[in-house]
């Protein structure tokens, strides 16, 4: 007999009726719904996004960034306000560049991975977990910055003693995303979609008039800031000048922040993702470049100056549509709030990156093994929920200890972005340069890489020297710390698979004899061993032979169960689930193979589930219904010394599970595997 087949249902979602739902549990589905099912064929149709979602989603943090980013680069230039006019040229020319080379790495990476991927497998592993743990930072960085901001913004149109509830505000929007995120990425987006679209047909309106309105004396502007670049060179010289513009395009950085972020979220976008994904640069790229460039430019010809309690874009919508009526009414006055909303709660979607972003960095990272396995598992919405709530409270922290202080988290948000950048372009580079021979567009690209990496590095630099004392340490001191703790995580898997292997080694050459084509099947009123085991190796055929050997002449019938996680690694596209169902199942019959090879009568089950321990509570239910004496066994590994670090590092899988079949009434056995480290 072949090996019995998974159950009707077997790719479903877990069956509720063993349990009735607790409060808690109708809480949860209330606030973030109900679970995704795995089986229906239209789940990446209903989870991706389109050219234009994705660039509400991921390209709102590169869009927002035109709220502070000029804001910081203008009130570096006291005194020389007319290099505001450079600084929007440079603007539209290094968010073109930037954007042009991550199009790039999309083409070469299309599966996603970002900087994180490049430096990987470009510059090696060491580079890899640098690019990703600024990566990690800097996504917890864009959900702080994006939120402070953007209750800056609101409340700079409130009475200013509300300035006292700033933190406050700061942490109940953070709850509400964190919400918003546990749902689910597309749902998400389409409730702040709204919002999206009120920023940019007021900043349109921003923009266009605030230019137009000077179309008359635009001559006279262009001649005025020439006479004063060619008095501040002969009263200052050229290399202050350039200095003094150097300093305040770095410190401008944050308008340059987000641009990475399609390439770090290929995997949600609709097919073909490359073309979807190039698609959205385009978008981010032209909207990023007419805000930003264009909001600087306004501060010039508009006069604005810095004002107490006010971000720089209201003192310039005070200025641009503050006189504004209509029949007596002051509609100026309220496109001032309106925009001022727009532009906040715009801030707000821009989180979404980090919430996006910075789970699927958590998740290729730690199936890596650079961080625990754990935050490469999703949730029953198809959500990285460890991820998604260790961003939340990352940033939580970030801003109580900081106090939402925007320049201050600017500062640190350029740093690691650029960071990161310079690892990318770095990467980029050393490609095209040796595969110069082989690709024709080598010279091209080579070239718009090195313009890129000279940006980087530069604006790196300045932003460091500038503001190291000044707080820059505290994110080489963060993402150092995260490093460290990488290398420390790495070097414990590697010290476990190093035993696991010579499990392998040892149960690998166990004999096998002839297996019958067919074999028979197990009887129900028979003891049944029922093993639950993940892959194929030696620590599954340590469970058997260890069953036998404890029960000698007991269990002649043995049951292999597997709930193979769906991560973030398999769910990537239909191709991947099913190649995960497959190999669970060639994993099972071999097995089952072995087993029979041994004499005993042998079948397997199997499902894919996201709740691994949830999943095999349902699938035991299942087998102990049909196998009135089945006995369950699990294996855990038992480390030599025992740390608290082994809890965040292995998923306490054996024991939870164990509880809940016991609670039950179904006997289960944990079979200790040791671990000599």
């Amino acid at each position: 007999m072949q090996p019995a087949k998974p159950q009707p249902g077997a790719l479903g979602t877990p069956d509720l009726s063993t349990h009735p739902p607790s409060v808690i549990e109708e809480v949860k589905r209330a606030l973030i719904g109900s679970p995704r099912d795995l089986k229906d064929p239209n789940v990446f149709h209903k989870l991706s996004l389109m050219a234009f979602l994705a660039w509400v989603g991921l390209g709102a943090d590169g869009l927002s960034s035109s709220s502070y980013g000029p804001d910081e680069a203008f009130r570096a230039l006291p005194g020389h306000e007319y290099l505001a006019f450079y600084l929007a040229i440079m603007i539209a020319i290094t968010v073109g560049v930037i954007s042009f080379c991550y199009s790039l790495v999309v083409e070469h990476f299309p599966s996603g991975g970002g900087g994180y991927v490049v430096a990987t497998q470009l510059l090696g592993p060491v580079a890899g977990v640098v690019s990703g743990s600024a990566l990690v930072v800097d996504y917890i960085l864009t959900i702080t910055v994006s939120v402070c901001s953007g209750v800056d913004a609101i409340l700079s149109f409130l009475p200013i003693s509300w300035q006292t509830y700033r933190i406050g505000f700061d942490v109940a929007i953070l709850v509400g995303l964190l919400v918003l995120n546990l749902r689910g990425i597309k749902e998400s987006i389409k409730i702040l979609l709204p919002i999206f679209m009120v920023f940019v047909v007021t900043h349109v309106v921003l923009v266009g008039y605030g230019i137009l309105a000077h179309a008359s004396v635009m001559p006279h502007v262009l001649q005025q800031t020439h006479q004063n670049l060619q008095a501040d060179i002969g009263k200052l010289g050229v290399m202050a000048v350039l200095l003094l513009f150097l300093r305040s395009y770095s410190l401008g950085a944050g308008t340059y922040t987000g641009i990475e972020a399609v390439s770090n979220g290929v995997q949600i976008l609709k097919e073909p993702r490359v073309v979807t994904a190039k698609r959205t640069m385009v978008y981010m790229a032209l909207s990023l470049i007419l805000t930003a460039g264009g909001i600087i430019f306004c501060y010039l010809l508009w006069n604005a100056a810095p004002a107490e309690g006010k971000t720089m874009n209201a003192v310039l919508l005070e200025r641009v549509f503050g006189t504004w009526t209509l029949g007596g009414w002051p509609v100026g006055a309220w496109l001032v709030i309106l925009t001022l909303l727009s532009e906040g709660a715009l801030l707000f979607v821009a989180a979404q990156t980090g919430f996006i972003d910075g789970p699927r960095v958590l998740a290729n990272m730690a199936m890596d093994s650079w961080i625990p396995h754990r935050f490469a598992n999703l949730s029953e919405r198809l959500v990285s929920q460890n991820g998604v709530l260790v961003m939340s409270v990352s940033s939580a922290l970030l801003m109580l200890y900081t106090k939402g202080n925007v320049s201050f988290l600017v500062v640190l948000y350029s740093i690691n972005v650029f960071v990161t950048f310079t690892l990318t372009e770095t990467g980029m580079w050393r490609f095209w340069f040796t595969h110069r021979r082989t690709e024709k567009n080598w010279l091209r690209n080579l070239s718009v890489h090195s313009v890129g990496w000279v940006l980087c590095v530069s604006i790196l630099t300045v932003i460091t020297l500038e503001k190291f004392r000044e707080g820059g340490w505290l994110t080489f001191l963060i993402t150092t710390s995260f490093i460290v703790i990488c290398l420390l995580v790495k070097k414990h898997y590697a010290g476990v698979r190093g035993e696991i292997a010579q499990l392998d080694a040892v149960f690998d050459a166990l004999p096998r004899g002839d297996v019958p084509v067919g074999g028979p099947t197990i009887d129900p009123h028979q003891p049944v061993a029922a093993l639950l085991v993940s892959g194929y190796s030696g620590l599954g055929v340590h469970s058997l032979l260890s069953v036998q050997r404890l029960f000698p002449n007991t269990f002649r019938n043995v049951l292999f169960l597997s709930v193979a996680a769906v991560d973030s690694g398999a769910f990537k596209g239909k191709d991947q689930l099913e190649a995960l169902t497959a190999n669970t199942e060639n994993n099972l019959a071999r097995y089952v193979e072995l087993a029979r090879g041994l004499g005993i009568n042998a079948e397997y089950r199997f499902r894919l589930a996201t709740d691994v321990v949830e999943e095999a509570e349902h699938l035991c239910h299942e087998v102990g219904r049909q196998y009135p004496r089945v006995v369950f066994f699990l294996g855990k590994l038992i480390f030599a010394r025992e740390r608290l670090s082994h809890r965040f590092l292995h998923n306490d899988t054996a024991f939870a599970i164990q509880r809940r079949l016991q609670f039950a009434g179904l006997q289960s056995v944990v079979l200790p595997i040791r671990m000599r480290i």
